[in-house]
């Protein structure tokens, strides 16, 4: 056989006024006037057909009734809150994972991922890199940045950057080598063997004749190739996006004005069969509106 549920709003006005012993008290924590809580105690009262409290010159106390009342509904709201403490996600982070190349990663993510952070403090980005696509199935990630033409099966896949190579070396070699445009047979090349073809693909783009695209150093990635070309190493094929303050600071020297427009792009990428999270949502929009800036201009 069900009871029906005591009323919960006299119920909370009783719990506050037996926990403080005041009806004056009580009124000050909830917010409400002394009357009102007199009234929903009464209110409970009648429902219960019992006095609950006794009302003293200068203030009240518990009866018999009362006080096993109370005992069960301190313990019943405590759990409510406890329970609700554990489902709530307000002031709580969410985590958004994605997953991300070595060089996206080092050359434009981190570096500004404090303005996120900045923007949206109750999310945190966990970032992750691999070369190899993410096998959305197996692996707890929301997203992940890719390198192509965007038409992956099963993905969903935002444009952020158009992928545009560009020669680059130190200023120091520039100088101390007495560099000109299109000097590309008298330096060494560097290579990304994540990215194995760029030179060829450049040299193509460029007409340049006489440079062997398969000589020169090798490095597992971009980012290092680029290391090694800030150290006056020789010369790295670069993905403009990951260079431009370099460049415009001075740091790096472009040692040909042909970019070279691979067709390919970097997208955020995730199932097309997952509804993205708000959280994501406003990581692809963040990331949008920084990706053709270099870093520390916002316009």
């Amino acid at each position: 056989m069900s009871h029906p549920l005591l009323p919960l709003n006299p119920l909370r006005a009783f719990e506050v006024a037996a926990r403080l012993r005041s009806l004056t008290r009580a009124a000050d924590e909830l917010h409400v006037s002394q009357v009102a809580v007199s009234r929903q105690v009464k209110v409970l009262e009648d429902y219960l057909g019992v006095a609950l409290f006794n009302r003293l010159h200068r203030g009240i106390e518990l009866t018999q009734e009362g006080a096993e009342l109370y005992a069960g509904v301190k313990n019943a709201f405590r759990e409510l809150e406890n329970a609700s403490r554990k489902v709530s996600r307000r002031n709580k982070r969410d985590v958004l994972s994605i997953q991300s190349y070595t060089t996206f990663s080092q050359r434009w993510l981190i570096p500004r991922l404090a303005d996120f952070h900045i923007k949206n403090p109750l999310l945190e980005v966990k970032l992750s890199s691999s070369l190899k696509p993410v096998d959305f199935q197996t692996q707890s990630v929301d997203a992940a940045i890719r390198s192509g033409h965007g038409d992956w099966p099963g993905l969903h896949a935002e444009k952020l950057v158009d992928i545009e190579l560009i020669p680059i070396v130190s200023a120091s070699l520039w100088e101390t080598e007495g560099l000109a445009k299109n000097d590309v047979a008298k330096v060494r090349l560097l290579h990304s063997m994540a990215r194995p073809d760029d030179w060829k693909t450049w040299l193509a783009e460029s007409g340049l004749e006489g440079v062997d695209a398969e000589s020169g150093m090798k490095f597992d990635n971009s980012a290092l190739a680029y290391e090694a070309a800030s150290m006056n190493i020789g010369c790295a094929i670069a993905i403009k996006v990951f260079v431009e303050r370099q460049l415009q600071e001075g740091s790096f020297v472009a040692l040909s004005d042909t970019v070279c427009r691979t067709g390919e792009a970097y997208y955020l990428t995730w199932p097309k069969d997952a509804r993205p999270s708000d959280a994501l949502i406003k990581f692809l929009e963040w990331m949008k509106e920084l990706i053709g800036h270099p870093l520390g201009q916002s316009d």
